[in-house]
């Protein structure tokens, strides 16, 4: 009996002794945390979606505390920006509103399919499966729905076997271009009128086999460009790309595309052709 209670005795003083330690030594090591961390916590919108290039709202807020930019959040958006601005005792930096866009037109009923898969219900499994998806493009939208599962704000649904971005949703988290095996979802700015649909980098022969809709890279878009500086979309790798700082929104180039691939946004019609009135003689 006696020996328990010494043992016991033994452990008290021990714990005491460690506690004291303890104790002493987080006074000694104690760092004092920037107030204005919690501050910058609390303007962020707590998605931890990770779309600011940093690990979570609270990997961010240390960043911003450190030194980086206070609109990086783009689930908040500039207002937030705004007040962590102010926080920071800087300006904040103005940006564009982005939204994601799937750059692909190739739904089922235009895309040439090459095997009817039954696997596993995710755009991963089926690029396993025989090395791409079900359909002929390799360059085209799985489908399946992987993009869907990863955004957290519904901005992302499957509609006839091609993903589709609701502009109004998106945040630009980017969490739907990480996971989309293809790569062919990109950041775009919200303002930004003309679009390209495609992915494809085959030649025009090989595209008009696989796709009713794929770009052919004929160039006509490049040609028809009014800018005097050279133009803002041109074809590269049989594909056109357009330089969104650059371009005016003309709608020139979504006209006379032959495959209506240059998607012309915010619902408005589609700008008519610009026909020249002849001259009397």
């Amino acid at each position: 009996m006696t020996t328990i209670i010494f043992a016991i005795v033994v452990l008290g003083l021990l714990g005491a002794l460690f506690g004291a330690v303890l104790g002493l030594a987080s006074k000694i090591f104690h760092v004092d945390q920037d107030p204005r961390l919690e501050q910058v916590r609390e303007c962020l919108a707590g998605a931890n979606c990770g779309g600011c290039g940093f690990p979570g709202c609270d990997g961010y807020a240390a960043a911003v505390v450190g030194g980086a930019p206070t609109n990086k959040c783009v689930v908040a958006g500039p207002e937030a920006a705004a007040k962590i601005g102010e926080i920071m005792g800087v300006s904040a930096d103005a940006t564009d509103k982005m939204v994601a866009h799937v750059t692909c037109s190739g739904s089922n009923d235009v895309a040439q399919p090459r095997f009817n898969y039954s696997g596993p219900k995710t755009c991963q499994a089926a690029m396993l499966f025989g090395g791409r998806d079900s359909k002929d493009c390799r360059f085209a939208c799985v489908g399946l729905g992987t993009c869907v599962e990863a955004c957290q704000f519904g901005a992302m649904s499957v509609e006839n076997g091609v993903a589709h971005v609701d502009r109004e949703k998106c945040v630009a988290c980017g969490a739907c271009a990480d996971v989309c095996p293809k790569k062919i979802i990109e950041m775009v700015p919200y303002k930004q009128k003309v679009i390209p649909t495609c992915s494809s980098q085959d030649k025009g022969g090989v595209v008009m086999k696989q796709c009713d809709v794929g770009c052919i890279g004929c160039m006509k878009c490049q040609r028809e460009c009014p800018l005097k500086d050279g133009p803002a979309i041109t074809v590269e790798n049989n594909l056109a790309h357009i330089d969104y700082s650059r371009c005016i929104g003309c709608g020139k180039c979504a006209t006379v595309c032959p495959r209506s691939i240059i998607k012309w946004q915010f619902g408005a019609p589609r700008p008519r052709p610009v026909v020249e009135e002849k001259k009397e003689a």
